[in-house]
């Protein structure tokens, strides 16, 4: 089926949708909107950065598909064409705002704001045409949040819901443009859950959204705008989980991040989130069909997150595969030769002690507290602690657009931005549990070097100094990212046609400012300590639509681009938290994209139906995990990715009559990796490093359904509105494990099997070819999802009240995957000194992979006044 709907796709796929802006001669379909329809909050989307499962979210009036999926898929964490977040671009008064390290833009941002973001936005699909950038290969939107172009009134909004948060208060303020020329708008909003409350038990969320916006036109030419927000939110937050976790726990919510401390829950991970951002916009009216729109934007976020870590005992984690029945006993082969009477015995008593009681399945926090007191009485380090991870970045952009009415049927933008972003990352004690001292050393080298050796220190200049509560630790460093960017967009109408092109040039340098000198790659001769080289990439493209009415309510639309885009700073460097080297063959990213659509619009009916293929090649991306083949965590770089993203997408409404219509949305695709990859890791331990090949080919985007099927029943009628929404996924895929699938990595697991004798487990045949099953990729498990929404909007006499209720996942399916990762460990050991494979390992990682479910039945109330 896939090759075929390739080859469909590869056939018509000369480009795409072109233009949100037709020709007046073209009738295309507008989807009426309501409120609702876009208010994301993180009580549906969970907003935690390291789940990376945020939905991107798209829009377009002229696309049924795009203006309905972000929202209707959101509880399968659904991405538009599964793009990564950082090929979706935003923009606030058409300043960029994507991450400068990630690309990705952090809905956290303007978190509590869905009355401004929702009432003012402009929004480009891949092709379409706008008046604030060339459009990215996700798509762009631009939120212009001037308090002149803020509907006037007053607004009071009060939400109970059993998600992330159980409880948000909304308050906005907005004057409109008054008579002396001043505008002004304020709002507030608080969300809260605790942990007795939130959905997932152990985590809880505290957050206070604010706005604050002035303006002032200073005649008929100029105004001048300064608006300011913020979300300070501090959040607990849910890890994924084995299967064989859920089973004991007998709930797929269960959260192995927290447990009690004095008979109190206390969760180790932790997020505190605060990022102020000012932006002054000066407006310039030059005549009436010149206008220049200029921002500067300044932004300073802080982020720290918690976590549970340990020295020289035992890995505190509830879920540490060493506490699972599985790891003493085979259930997966009754023939494993490890297999015995006393394992199974072994088995069967930890899984009647896990199932006994829920606080044999969580954190002891109690029992960490004392092993660190007994450490103190022999004069020992801290044997756990609470470590926080900090990213406190500062962003500086100038953003100025200039747009032009060139004639009747001609409209031309032309924009520049600067900026200017510094990441500071770092380590900090969080809590030392009780104990007395910590040294600031590498203890997993102290296996390898003695004590003394500059090897095991993480900072020469402070030679193991003592680290205290608040004190940096482990890793020091920034990231300097600096972008210059032209771009220009302009389109055509003429009678039955719009023709569309866009195009964009922009330079980028990338540097590392090591604050601590790491021993072991100082050892190896690199450079740990203050500033790095700096890679300078140039990059940019090109794009280009066509729209044509046929008549009669038809109309075609052609689009194709290609651009280079440089690596992101998180992916530039071989280890970013030791040392400045940078990753080998690095290059600017080779994307095309093209898509094709058709669209009728009829009284009754109304349609799109889009394919689309773009291909990406030159891709690079970095992870660190511990790898059980080295006896260390890796720092992983891979290299020379290809990729390819095509599919079919349609939406199609059906109107019955003045209040009933059908809808009907989905989409078929694939996105996978197109060949294996070159593959650089090193080892935390000694500083090793290792070059080969991972087998990564056909590896598919994981967190996002690849197949979705919506079916909306709608009724609007005398203020009432009610949807009843059936949603089908499927092809759920979790993020792979490259060490998995390295080459040597391959070749152990298949002499691990032989040795052991279960042939199932052998990842070659005997003629030595590689058995695909040795590299299939985990999934999850899809399934069908009812979801509810009933409202009321009722005129009074002063003001208009406005109700609603959604539920979502009314059959209550708890079977349905919507993320997870795959382990990555090995089901064998290797002994460090001879390096001789041992299968005493019973416990099977590459049957466990960690996952997450979608919420059982849920919802929200709101009740909303307008005044």
């Amino acid at each position: 089926m896939q090759k075929k709907l390739k080859l469909i796709v590869v056939a018509f796929c000369l480009a795409s949708p072109a233009l949100a802006q037709s020709p007046d001669s073209i009738t295309v379909a507008t989807e009426e909107q309501n409120e609702e329809a876009f208010t994301f909050t993180e009580a549906q989307l969970g907003e935690d950065d390291d789940m990376s499962q945020n939905v991107t979210i798209i829009s377009s009036n002229q696309n049924i598909f795009a203006s309905s999926a972000g929202f209707q898929f959101s509880a399968s964490r659904f991405r538009y064409r599964a793009f990564n977040q950082r090929y979706n671009e935003i923009y606030i008064n058409g300043a960029p705002m994507n991450d400068m390290e990630s690309g990705q833009f952090r809905f956290a941002l303007i978190g509590g704001l869905n009355r401004y973001t929702n009432n003012s936005r402009e929004t480009s699909l891949p092709f379409e045409f706008n008046n604030f950038s060339m459009p990215a290969m996700a798509g762009s939107n631009n939120y212009d949040l001037r308090p002149s172009r803020m509907a006037t009134g007053q607004y009071a909004s009060l939400a109970g819901a059993n998600r992330n948060y159980t409880i948000r208060g909304m308050y906005t303020f907005n004057t409109g443009l008054r008579p002396d020329g001043w505008a002004f708008s304020a709002g507030v909003t608080y969300r809260w859950a605790d942990t007795k409350t939130s959905y997932i038990k152990g985590t809880f969320y505290n957050s206070l959204s604010y706005f604050l916006g002035a303006e002032k036109k200073l005649n008929d030419n100029h105004s001048l705008a300064l608006i300011t927000w913020g979300n300070p939110t501090e959040r607990a937050t849910q890890g994924a989980a084995t299967d064989e976790s859920y089973w004991l726990a007998n709930s797929n919510y269960y959260n192995p991040y927290w447990g009690y401390q004095n008979g109190k829950i206390r969760n180790s991970r932790v997020v505190k989130d605060y990022a102020p951002t000012v932006l002054l916009n000066w407006n310039w009216d030059i005549s009436e069909k010149l206008k220049l729109t200029t921002a500067l934007t300044g932004r300073y976020a802080m982020y720290k997150g918690t976590k549970l870590n340990y020295n020289n005992g035992e890995n505190p984690a509830p879920d540490y595969w060493k506490r699972m029945p599985s790891s003493y006993f085979d259930t997966w082969y009754d023939n494993d030769p490890g297999n015995t009477r006393d394992g199974f015995a072994a088995w069967d008593y930890s899984r009647a002690y896990l199932m006994d009681s829920e606080r044999n399945r969580q954190i002891d926090w109690d029992a960490l507290y004392y092993a660190n007191r007994q450490a103190n009485k022999e004069g020992r380090d801290a044997m756990y602690y609470v470590e926080a991870k900090h990213i406190n970045t500062f962003n500086l952009t100038l953003a100025s657009t200039l747009k032009a009415e060139l004639s009747n049927s001609t409209s031309a933008n032309v924009g520049i931005s600067l900026a200017t972003n510094t990441g500071q990352h770092y380590w900090t004690m969080e809590d030392l549990l009780g104990a007395n001292t910590f040294h600031n050393l590498n203890t997993y080298s102290l296996s390898y070097y003695s004590p003394n050796d500059p090897r095991t220190l993480y900072d020469i200049n402070d030679n193991g100094g003592v680290v205290k509560e608040g004190d940096k630790f482990g890793g020091d460093y920034n990231l300097i990212t600096r972008k210059a960017q032209l771009w220009g967009t302009i389109s055509y109408k003429r009678n039955r046609m719009a023709l569309f092109g866009a195009g964009r040039v922009s330079g980028v340098t990338i540097q590392r400012d090591g604050k601590m000198r790491n021993g072991i790659i100082e050892s190896l001769g690199q450079s740990s300590y203050g500033k790095s080289g700096t890679a300078k990439f140039l990059d940019g493209g090109v794009k280009g639509g066509l729209t044509y009415n046929i008549g009669g309510g038809h109309v075609i639309s052609l689009g194709a681009g290609y651009e280079l885009k440089a690596p992101q700073p998180q992916c530039a460097f071989q280890s970013p938290i030791y040392s400045n080297e940078f990753v080998a063959n690095l290059k600017n990213e080779k994307i095309f994209s093209s898509e094709v659509s058709y669209m009728f619009s009829a009284p009754w009916v109304k349609a799109n139906i889009n394919g689309y293929y773009s291909y990406l090649s030159d891709i690079s991306e970095w992870q660190n995990y511990f790898d059980d083949d080295i006896n260390s965590f890796s720092y992983v770089s891979m290299t020379g990715i290809k990729k390819a993203f095509y599919g079919l997408e349609w939406g199609i409404t059906f109107k019955l009559n003045s209040a009933f219509s059908i809808k009907t949305i989905g989409t078929i695709s694939e996105a996978k990796n197109t060949n294996n990859s070159r593959v650089t890791y090193m080892s935390s331990t000694k500083g090793d490093y290792f070059e080969e090949m991972v087998l990564n080919k056909n590896m598919r985007e994981s967190g996002t359904p690849l197949s979705v099927y919506g079916l909306v029943l709608s009724y609007r009628s005398g203020g009432w509105f009610i949807d009843l929404t059936g949603n089908y996924y499927d092809r759920i895929y979790l993020s792979y494990s490259p060490s998995y699938r390295y080459e040597s990595t391959l070749r152990n697991r298949n002499e691990a099997a032989i040795t052991r004798g279960i042939a199932a487990e052998r990842t070659f045949d005997d003629d030595g070819n590689l058995l695909q099953s040795a590299v299939a990729q985990s999934k999850g498990k899809g399934g069908f999802m009812l979801d509810a929404s009933i409202g009321r909007s009722i005129r009074l006499k002063h003001g208009q009240l406005s109700i609603n209720l959604q539920l979502t996942n009314l059959l209550n399916n708890r079977k349905m995957v919507t993320g997870g990762y795959e382990q990555g460990r090995s089901n064998y050991s290797i002994n460090s000194t001879t390096e001789e494979i041992s299968t005493t390992r019973l416990y099977r990682f590459d049957r466990n992979p960690k996952k997450y479910y979608a919420y059982g039945i849920n919802g929200m109330l709101n009740i909303g006044y307008r005044f």
